[in-house]
């Protein structure tokens, strides 16, 4: 039905990170060092993220075939995974015998401060949601929680009624505050703790850190507002 979310198949869960999987130490990888002493550990090294997002978008493709898409980057944590999947997308389009036409447009969701849920959503750019109307939309997360911020997003874009939505998230976080929303295509599957880098940011920082890892109490405390 059109501007319904469609059911997904079943895509699993991702990559699943157990609860005891102790990641990698940080002597083991490049990071910027002005953040030494902030992070715990690296628990998905970059080469891992790239590999997934290139899976992701061959199931993306498979999926929805080759159809025409809006994808809606949910800035600013995503920018670096929605540049990432639309290339591939891209690649895939150019090896093919039809041609995918690809339009990029930003929303900035806002709903943390410092490593704790605001509860309401602060939303920027929702203008410009009529667009959608009638077209095939893929929102790009980069971390699903509780859920509750996609489906009030998808609340919204839903009235515009577009002929298609699909969400994918670099991120689905294991937590019992979860409503029970997923995602239609996840990357990894992570235990309920705050992670930072690949543009994921704790008051605006470690979006300069190429590998996903998690943030120390001393980070937390040097970089709280």
């Amino acid at each position: 039905m059109a501007g319904k979310r469609e059911e997904a198949r079943d895509c699993g869960r991702g990559v699943v990170i157990s609860d005891d999987w102790p990641g990698y130490h940080l002597d083991l990888f490049t990071y910027p060092q002005h953040y030494c002493g902030d992070l715990n550990r690296v628990l998905i090294p970059h080469g891992v993220i790239v590999d997934r997002t290139e899976k992701l978008a061959k199931d993306i493709m498979n999926d929805i075939g080759f159809c025409d898409i809006v994808v809606l980057c949910v800035l600013k944590g995503s920018y670096k995974f929605c540049a990432d999947l639309v290339e591939n997308l891209k690649t895939i389009s150019r090896n093919s015998d039809t041609f995918v036409s690809m339009k990029v447009d930003f929303i900035r969701l806002k709903s943390y401060r410092n490593d704790q849920s605001m509860g309401d959503m602060q939303i920027s750019g929702a203008d410009d949601l009529s667009k959608l109307a009638g077209k095939n939309v893929l929102i790009v997360e980069d971390i699903v929680g509780t859920g509750r911020t996609m489906k009030s997003l998808l609340g919204k874009i839903e009235k515009y009624k577009p002929n298609m939505i699909k969400v994918v998230s670099l991120l689905v976080k294991r937590t019992l505050r979860s409503d029970g929303f997923r995602p239609d295509y996840a990357g990894f599957e992570i235990p309920d703790l705050f992670v930072v880098g690949y543009a994921l940011d704790y008051n605006e920082y470690f979006r300069d850190l190429n590998h996903i890892c998690v943030i120390s109490e001393q980070g937390k405390g040097k970089y709280r507002v």
